[in-house]
């Protein structure tokens, strides 16, 4: 009985995973707007009823695609930091970088999917969570782990975040542990820097005007790190 139930658990990750792959090739072509369970079914050579088995909804299959993505860019990020002497605090940070740009471009549908426009009527549930923050966890222990070191010195003249800040900061220091609000708001900045930077890349907005992306990509990654605090 057991062996059975295993065989049986062994089918249904197999037919799982074909469902996954074959939906992220939708989201290709498709984009997610246009993902439909009865169309991965079709390609499948399934009937339509049975794949409800796996995932009831689009939007369940939509969350599927969605933590999948976010466990491998977590992961991309996870292996770059641990490749990189953990006092190198400014080296780990352009790891991080790296690994963010090079998923990304490698995986521009599911990028979108994950960064790209809300996909109307979906609402990603707390499932989602722990996986979206698995590369941020990293970048948080970074800097945290640069500020204890001592070796954070931004450059001056910088504006001190608003009183305003100092909640955000506190819920932000979930994932930044053990450092001041300044250090949060430096921090948000590199971060979005980094994204917003390679959200541009991703859906065009450098054409033809960046025409050497991944030169440039290093040199603005450096200038974020130089106003976090990091040693350049």
């Amino acid at each position: 009985m057991s062996s059975s139930r295993t065989a049986r658990e062994r089918v249904r990750a197999e037919l799982t995973r074909e469902i996954t792959d074959i939906a992220r090739g939708q989201l290709a072509t498709e984009g997610a707007t246009g993902l439909s369970l009865r169309a991965v079914a079709r390609e499948m050579g399934m009937v339509s009823s049975a794949i409800y088995r796996y995932f009831p909804s689009r939007d369940d299959l939509l969350t599927a695609l969605i933590i999948d993505g976010y466990n491998a860019l977590g992961e991309a990020v996870e292996q770059a930091d641990a490749a990189v002497p953990r006092e190198d605090h400014t080296g780990r940070w352009l790891a991080v970088c790296h690994a963010v740009r090079d998923w990304a471009l490698a995986h521009p549908h599911e990028y979108a999917l994950l960064y790209g426009s809300p996909v109307p009527g979906y609402k990603a549930p707390v499932d989602t969570v722990a996986a979206a923050v698995r590369d941020t966890v990293v970048y948080g222990r970074i800097v945290s782990d640069a500020h204890g070191a001592g070796v954070l010195n931004p450059p001056g003249g910088l504006p001190a975040p608003p009183a305003s800040f100092g909640d955000d900061a506190a819920r932000v220091r979930a994932v930044i542990p053990e450092v001041p609000d300044d250090v949060v708001s430096r921090a948000l900045l590199a971060w979005t820097g980094l994204f917003g930077w390679v959200s541009f890349e991703i859906f065009g907005q450098f054409n033809n005007a960046v025409l050497d992306p991944a030169t440039a990509f290093e040199h603005t990654m450096r200038c974020h790190a130089a106003v976090l605090g990091l040693p350049v």
